[in-house]
């Protein structure tokens, strides 16, 4: 972030980390799907800037298929308030399959660990109308991603029982 030169405030440093009430939510979905014997592993949390350029690239300059929409420094990955998770199967084998029904009791799986992650206030990227992102999960605490960039930040603790910040 560039300093603005009429401005006697310091610029505020970027995360370099899950921001804790994130990871502190991240542990109560992982334990809580456990209870409904679904097991999942979060395959990606902070991004910088430079990584979040690399996977924006995919599908565009490299190969593979387009995964994100999103820049360095326009998710929030790059802010520590978003995490990607698949579901690992009793074998051991990390899978993004949506359909998969592990735990045998009729409903898929990831649909289980979504409407968890809701209910423990995230925001689910499957839920989203343009660019379904079927593993992001991720809380805003009500700030755009323009605010963030601003340098606007969450508080480092929410002592609240509601979890729609």
């Amino acid at each position: 972030m560039t300093p603005d030169i009429n401005s006697s405030e310091e610029p505020v440093p970027l995360p370099t980390g899950i921001h804790p009430v994130v990871k502190e939510r991240v542990n109560q979905l992982i334990e809580q799907t456990a209870a409904k014997g679904i097991s999942i592993v979060i395959t990606d949390g902070f991004r910088s800037t430079e990584e979040q350029n690399q996977i924006y690239e995919k599908g565009r300059s490299l190969e593979g298929n387009v995964v994100t929409h999103a820049k360095g420094g326009e998710s929030y990955h790059n802010f520590g308030l978003a995490v990607d998770f698949a579901i690992e199967t009793p074998s051991g084998q990390v899978i993004w399959d949506i359909y998969y029904d592990g735990n045998g009791n009729g409903q898929s799986d990831w649909m289980e660990v979504a409407e968890t992650a809701k209910a423990l206030g995230f925001e689910w990227g499957g839920d989203w109308a343009e660019f379904k992102d079927y593993p992001h999960l991720q809380m805003d605490f009500g700030l755009s991603i323009f605010e963030l960039q601003r340098g606007e930040r969450p508080p480092h603790n929410i002592e609240t029982e509601n979890t729609n910040f």
